[in-house]
């Protein structure tokens, strides 16, 4: 995967994130790994807080709002928004848990960020390559755009984007596991 930039467009990111991900398999742990991630990094940053201009903040909203607001500036609007409103309910969500005891927050965030990371390695293993981060951590930015991108298309939405991307890093595939990886 060639060296990302925090600066491209968000078509040359997915599709740079999509060449990784082509085995339906992998694309779906994706759907469900990436956000258990997302929710356990904000449950994990939801206790740490600082207070900016009299409001106090959590981590969690800090570092998500950032990420959305980078996610927004790679050009393409809708999707940028959508991943808003992902990260906001997942932010949201990572608060709602936080009010568990000590204990019991810690171990629950620890073991979502577990469960997530090994959904990730069981898709790449259907892949038969490394996770993109493994390259380049703007992947790790690029993951919920890229998820986000897939549920828009499966509501009707964004499908001429897909389309391009798809165009662009080749068709979804099942590989054949039993055949050595061709790539």
């Amino acid at each position: 995967m060639p060296r990302q930039s925090f600066t491209r467009p968000a078509f040359d990111l997915l599709v740079d994130y999509a060449r990784y991900h082509r085995d339906q398999r992998n694309i779906t742990t994706h759907l469900v790994g990436v956000p258990v991630i997302v929710l356990s990094i904000a449950l994990l940053l939801s206790r740490a807080a600082v207070t900016l201009g009299g409001t106090r903040l959590s981590l969690a909203w800090l570092a998500f709002g950032a990420a959305s607001l980078w996610t927004i500036s790679r050009g393409q609007w809708l999707l940028g928004a959508a991943t808003t409103l992902f990260f906001a309910a997942l932010v949201a969500a990572a608060h709602g848990l936080a009010t568990l005891a000590g204990p019991a927050w810690l171990a629950v965030g620890a073991g979502l960020f577990v469960l997530g990371w090994a959904m990730q390695f069981v898709g790449h293993y259907y892949e038969g390559r490394k996770p993109a981060f493994a390259d380049d951590l703007v992947g790790l930015l690029v993951g919920p755009m890229f998820v986000v991108l897939e549920l828009l298309a499966l509501a009707g939405f964004c499908r001429a984007l897909v389309a391009r991307i798809e165009q662009a890093a080749g068709p979804t595939m099942l590989r054949d596991l039993a055949q050595p990886q061709a790539r």
